[in-house]
Formats: C-alpha cells, sequence, structure tokens
C-alpha cells in the first residue's frame, strides 16, 4: 500500500508540475497582446482548467491507464514511468522547451513495462525462436500498440499517440488557417462574405442538433427539468462552448465590414477571454485525465496483487474499477480523484512557467489580439475534438500548430522556422528520451525494492 500512495503522491506532483509547464499554452498569447497580466491570466486560466471537472468525462483517462496491459505490469513500472516523466518535464521547463507533459508521461509508461516484459520473457523468447518453438505473444506487446475502433470510434493505442504528434499540431494549424482566412475575407465590404458566414452558421446548428445528448438518452438527469438536464449534461455543455466560441467568431465576421481598425482590435481583444479561456478549459480536461489514469493503472495493478482487498473502506477510497466493454464492466472513479487532479493542475497554472510563455508568445510568431482570438479557437476546436474521440494529444503540440497556421496566413517568413525546428525535435524526442529514462529508473528501482 505505501507503493501505490507514493506513485499517487507522485502522479500528482507530475500533475502540478504539467500545470505550470504547460501554463503557456493557454495565457501565452493573451499575455503578448497585453489583454490580461501575466498574474490575471495565470487566474484566468487555472480557473478554466479546474471548471473542466464538471464537463469532461474519463474517456481519455482509460486511454492512459491503458497504455500498457495492467494484467502485466507492477507497480514499479508505473513509479520508473512516472519519475522519468517528472524529470523530463522538469528539464524542458528550465530549458524553455514547450515540450509536451502528456508525451513523456505516455513514453515513461510504456518504456518502463517494455523493460519489464523483456527482463523477464525476452531473451526467452529470442531462445525460443531459435529452437523453432512459436512463440505466440511477445514481450514488446506488454504494451497496447494498437487497437482497431468500435462503432465506429476511432483506433487507440500508442500508435495513434504517436500520430498525433504530427496530426495534432497539423489539426490546429489547418484550423487556425482557415479561421484567419475566413477573419480576413469577411472584411471586404460586399455581401459575399457574409453569406458565406450565414451557410457555416447553418451548418453549425445542423452539426450541434446531431450530437447533442437528448434528455431520454440521459442515463442519470440532474434536475426534473429536461432543459436544464440537457444544458447541465457535460458532453452537451463541450458542445456548447463549442457552439459559443465559433459562434462569437461568426457574429464578428458579419460585422467586421463596418469596425474600424481601433473598433475591431477592441472587440478582438475582448474575444480572447473567451477563447483563451476555452482552450483552458481544453487543456484542464486533456491533461489532468492523463493522471487520472496513471492514478487508475496503479490501483488496478495493485487490486491483482491484492484481489481481496477492500479499497472503499478507510480514511482513502480507492475503489477505481477500469471500464471493459468485452465483459460489461462498467468504470468507477471515486469523486475525490478528479477532484483533486483538477485541482492541483489549476494550482501549477497559478505557479506560471514564464519562459515557455515568452517562447510561446513572441519566439514563434508575432502575436496580435487576431492571432491570439485565432490560435486560441483553433486550438480550443482541436482538443474538444481529440477529447470525444478519447485521444491523448498534446495541449503543448496543439496550440504550436495554430500559432504557426495564424503566422503563415500573414506570409511564410512570418513565421521563426528555426525556432519551430528546434520545437519539433523535442517533440520527435520526448517519447523515446522518457521511454529510455523510464527503462533506466524501473532496473534501478526493480533492484532495491
Amino acid at each position: 500500500m505505501t507503493l501505490l500512495l507514493v506513485i499517487i503522491g507522485l502522479a500528482l506532483f507530475f500533475d502540478y508540475i504539467n500545470g505550470f509547464h504547460d501554463a503557456a499554452n493557454s495565457i501565452a498569447t493573451i499575455v503578448a497582446t497585453k489583454v490580461l497580466s501575466p498574474f490575471q491570466a495565470v487566474l484566468w486560466a487555472a480557473f478554466f482548467n479546474f471548471l473542466a471537472y464538471w464537463v469532461f468525462g474519463f474517456g481519455v483517462a482509460d486511454t492512459v491507464a491503458k497504455t500498457a496491459k495492467t494484467a502485466d505490469i507492477n507497480l514499479t513500472v508505473i513509479l520508473a514511468g512516472v519519475v522519468a516523466a517528472i524529470i523530463w518535464n522538469l528539464i524542458t521547463w528550465w530549458k524553455g522547451i514547450p515540450s509536451s507533459s502528456s508525451h513523456t508521461l505516455i513514453g515513461g509508461f510504456a518504456g518502463a513495462a517494455l523493460a519489464h516484459a523483456f527482463s523477464i520473457h525476452g531473451f526467452s523468447d529470442y531462445l525460443a525462436e531459435e529452437k523453432g518453438i512459436q512463440v505466440t505473444k511477445h514481450w514488446y506487446n506488454i504494451v497496447n500498440w494498437y487497437k482497431p475502433g468500435e462503432d465506429g470510434t476511432l483506433p487507440s493505442g500508442v500508435v495513434i499517440i504517436l500520430a498525433f504528434i504530427i496530426l495534432a499540431p497539423l489539426l490546429g494549424m489547418i484550423i487556425s488557417y482557415f479561421i484567419s482566412l475566413w477573419l480576413m475575407y469577411s472584411s471586404k465590404k460586399n455581401i459575399y462574405p457574409k453569406l458565406f458566414t450565414l451557410a457555416l452558421m447553418v451548418l453549425a446548428v445542423w452539426f450541434l442538433s446531431t450530437v447533442l445528448v437528448s434528455y431520454d438518452d440521459i442515463k442519470k438527469p440532474r434536475f426534473e427539468s429536461h432543459f436544464l438536464s440537457e444544458f447541465c449534461e457535460p458532453a452537451n455543455i463541450k458542445w456548447l462552448l463549442v457552439g459559443v466560441v465559433f459562434f462569437s467568431i461568426a457574429l464578428f465576421n458579419l460585422l467586421f465590414s463596418s469596425f474600424s481598425t481601433a473598433k475591431a482590435e477592441s472587440i478582438l481583444k475582448r474575444m480572447q477571454l473567451l477563447s483563451s479561456a476555452s482552450f483552458s478549459l481544453g487543456h484542464g480536461g486533456n491533461d489532468s485525465q492523463k493522471v487520472m489514469g496513471i492514478i487508475a493503472a496503479a490501483v488496478a495493478v495493485y487490486i491483482k496483487s491484492n484481489p481481496n482487498i477492500n479499497l472503499s473502506s478507510g480514511w482513502l477510497d480507492l475503489n477505481v474499477i477500469l471500464p471493459d466493454e468485452d465483459k460489461g464492466i462498467v468504470a468507477n472513479m471515486p469523486g475525490w480523484i478528479p477532484l483533486t487532479c483538477y485541482t492541483v493542475i489549476a494550482l501549477g497554472t497559478l505557479s506560471g512557467g514564464w519562459k515557455i510563455v515568452k517562447t510561446m508568445g513572441s519566439k514563434i510568431t508575432k502575436v496580435t489580439a487576431f492571432e491570439g482570438v485565432v490560435a486560441e479557437s483553433a486550438g480550443a476546436l482541436t482538443l474538444f475534438m481529440t477529447e470525444h474521440f478519447k485521444i491523448p494529444v498534446s495541449t503543448t503540440h496543439t496550440i504550436t500548430g495554430s500559432i504557426i497556421g495564424v503566422g503563415v496566413t500573414k506570409r511564410v517568413s512570418a513565421v521563426r522556422w528555426g525556432v519551430t525546428v528546434n520545437l519539433l525535435w523535442a517533440w520527435i524526442l520526448t517519447i523515446p528520451v522518457s521511454a529510455i529514462v523510464a527503462a533506466g529508473f524501473y532496473y534501478l528501482f526493480a533492484a532495491i525494492i
């Protein structure tokens, strides 16, 4: 039990580091455009990090918890993975490199699991194959590399997470690029941009009508009122926020051509409060769930070693149950775990991460209120979509791609590609370096624990 509690404590410490390491993701542009002071910005971001507790489910947490097969690992694996993730995050924070806290956690978890499996089965698998004995389950399959999607859902696994190292910033860049073009097109004084915007608004209404959950489909309505139950359903809150972000931009576009430059700049700065809040909400929902996933995996491993233990009794309720669709098992997460994870990441955000703020807010490209609204809106939309499909993406990668996308609309040279290439190398190296460091810690801990 002591080791389990140590892992939970370290996981929450990682959550805190994640908060100040990734604070720049949601406040860099709003600080760069001087909409809020640095202190006001971190308070704003921290509040919406915490508010994510009432908006998001546990889909990403489940994906992270199943990075490695919990039936085949031990607590030492998880301990090594979390320690490696903490070290890499602190190093990149110290150097002012906006690397992915998500990927270092997943890389550490996977690397320690692979080291564990190889220490038990690696050479025996090789020798068996040398003797002509067929091995049906290799040591490296301890990691859930790829799982096909079911019932229209996207596939999952480490391969998908690796793919989104490129896809998440690319998606953010594409969305921000088209929002930028949309805004610039709407500044023209003719009817066609307005007709285009109205058509997009009609499409948005249709889309929201297809994804919002009706009262009859809500398993546990919170209120007797159908309207309040639908409005306060977490899944609906998320999509309604997407609608608020989209329609605020659309309404601005309908009136853009009638505004003076100074008036447009003033309104865009106010809109940044909304776009920044939305991105902070996505950051809290996406990143806190990863820590929940690690805690869930640790509890699942502990229960495997102590099958008759009752974790619901005593001073700390740890009765975490991972979902299993094949066996019809429904997930269970004691309320204090998500509440604590969201609180800790909010406290971390309050601590700020000023070195990374400087990189994100000014070194990639010069950011104005226009760029800030576009980048944050694009980043928020990307995070909401990937969370919906239970894909643990990097908020760092997402907002960086969004900032690049809005920079490219001005001109290609507006983006400082030298800085961007350095960031790309940090992104590529994060998972393998974290995995190697975690493997080393696994062998160290296995020898002394």
